[in-house]
C-alpha cells in the first residue's frame, strides 16, 4: 500500500526527547518527505504530540518503531492517506 499520510496521537517526556530530535528522527523514515509536530497537551511529565507525516511510500511499521525507540508512546493511528494521490478531507456541517 502506498501511504502518503499518517496521523499519529504520540506522548513524550516533557524535555527528552526534545521536539526537533523527533523530527529529525522522523525525517529519516524511508518515504518521509514533510513531518509536522503539534503539542496538544501538557502535565507535569509528559506531552502529548500529534504528528503528521506526508511522503510516498511511508513505512510506517519503521516509523512507529523510529518514534519508541526514540522513548515516545504511540497511543493511536487517527489517520492514513493512501493511494495514488491525497484526498483532503471535508468536514460537514449539521444541516
Amino acid at each position: 500500500m502506498n501511504i502518503r499520510r499518517i496521523v499519529l496521537d504520540v506522548a513524550k517526556g516533557l524535555n527528552k526527547p526534545t521536539l526537533v530530535e523527533v523530527a529529525d528522527a522522523i525525517g529519516k523514515v524511508k518515504g518521509v518527505e514533510a513531518v509536522n509536530l503539534s503539542v496538544n497537551e501538557m502535565d507535569m511529565e509528559t506531552m502529548g504530540i500529534i504528528i503528521t507525516v506526508e511522503g510516498d511510500g511511508i513505512d510506517s511499521a519503521l516509523l512507529i518503531t523510529t518514534i519508541e525507540d526514540i522513548g515516545c508512546a504511540v497511543h493511536s493511528i487517527d489517520e492514513i492517506a493512501a493511494g495514488k494521490r491525497l484526498i483532503n478531507s471535508v468536514i460537514r456541517e449539521a444541516s
